[in-house]
């Protein structure tokens, strides 16, 4: 593949150079992580570079970039610290413009080039993760209003949004009908609980509780009955963006290690100079390639209108334990600086530990990804 930047890809990719060499955005986000606070100055800074605009058509004045930038731009975020995952809603323009309402469309547009936080579904339940179909949250009509009961948890971005899509069964329905919406969470009825986190602590994590939430017809999110295949094109992109923000995370980790590595000496020398240090290096550098090759071909199957499930599901399973790996090599290398100190690597660590569960474990990629193979050669 062309890896050479386009002459647009290269002026966002310096804007990003130009935000982070402006103030020391590493102790931000260290309190940030440390208050589990949502970096909304940051995140307003890149809207106003244009970032959360990357995705949308050029009739709503939007680049249409395509994943093939977006990955450029979240390869050197990552690369130079910046906590990417918190990012994951700018592309979820292009899902309201799909699948909204116009007022629902006028809603969320209002937000753009805020850096507030806009959506985010609202799907994983106590007792249904994976197992999707085994939802309990459900509306039932009555009296010319729709009701909706039930639990959800491990719910990101919840404390944070002003609306939530939530999936729900069909009460009324003898077979399983799942229908999403669009609810306003000011609404009487909704209850939420912020849940503690290893990682990814700049972004929340809630258990919501819905009782008796007064909704409309207008308030469906797309067609009612088709929750599963909307949510299904949102896991593969949402899939794609955490392989992003592992890679640039590791990416981050390498270079950090790699220049304590060349300063360090014990015995006499640098330890970048001993040979189970450049061993180390060596498997980080073969690890951070795969990953880049993989996001870019990926990218370029989207762009391209050719990617599927399984690519997002190989993406989103390899980058999570190859950068996970690459970063725990790195804390290896800076040793007590890593554990005992403050340096942004453990921060690292913890957030890729974190996503080999969120957004889909580890396992449900693998069976994806298997399935998406051997459907090829039916």
């Amino acid at each position: 593949m062309d890896y050479r930047l386009t002459d647009e890809q290269e002026l966002f990719v310096k804007g990003v150079r130009d935000l982070m060499e402006r103030e020391n955005w590493e102790a931000y986000f260290a309190e940030c992580d440390e208050t589990s606070t949502y970096p909304e100055r940051f995140v307003k800074e890149l809207a106003e570079m244009g970032i959360d605009s990357l995705l949308l058509p050029e009739e709503h004045d939007g680049f249409d970039a395509g994943l093939t930038t977006l990955a450029v731009i979240w390869e050197e975020l990552g690369r130079l610290g910046a906590p990417t995952y918190v990012l994951y809603q700018l592309a979820g323009f292009t899902t309201v413009l799909r699948e909204g309402t116009e007022e629902q469309i006028d809603k969320i547009m209002s937000l753009r080039g805020t850096g507030k936080q806009m959506w985010n579904s609202a799907i994983t339940e106590p007792g249904a993760g994976s197992d999707v179909g085994s939802l309990t949250t459900n509306y039932l009509r009555k009296d010319g209003k729709i009701y909706l009961n039930g639990s959800k948890c491990f719910i990101t971005s919840a404390a944070g949004c002003p609306f939530l899509v939530v999936m729900a069964r069909d009460a009324s329905s003898d077979t399983p009908v799942f229908s999403e919406f669009f609810v306003d969470m000011t609404k009487p009825g909704i209850k939420l609980s912020k849940l503690p986190k290893l990682g990814l602590k700049m972004d929340s994590c809630c258990e919501v509780t819905f009782t008796d939430v007064e909704l409309e017809e207008k308030d469906f999110f797309g067609t009612e009955g088709n929750g599963f295949n909307r949510v299904k094109e949102e896991f593969d992109m949402e899939r794609f963006l955490v392989a992003c923000t592992n890679y640039g995370t590791a990416y981050c980790a390498f270079e950090d290690a790699a220049k304590y590595a060349n300063q360090r000496v014990q015995f006499g020398q640098a330890i970048g100079r001993t040979q189970l240090i450049q061993e180390k290096f060596a498997h980080m550098a073969i690890r951070l390639s795969n990953m880049k090759n993989m996001i870019y071909h990926v990218a370029w199957k989207a762009d391209n209108g050719m990617m599927t499930s399984g690519d997002a599901a190989m993406c989103k399973f390899y980058c999570a334990n190859a950068a996970f790996e690459v970063v725990d090599s790195a804390m290896q290398v800076l040793g007590g600086y890593a554990i005992a100190g403050e340096h942004r690597i453990s921060r690292f660590w913890r957030d890729l530990r974190v996503d080999r569960v969120s957004g889909g474990s580890d396992e449900m990629q693998i069976l994806t990804l298997g399935r998406a193979v051997l459907k090829e050669y039916r």
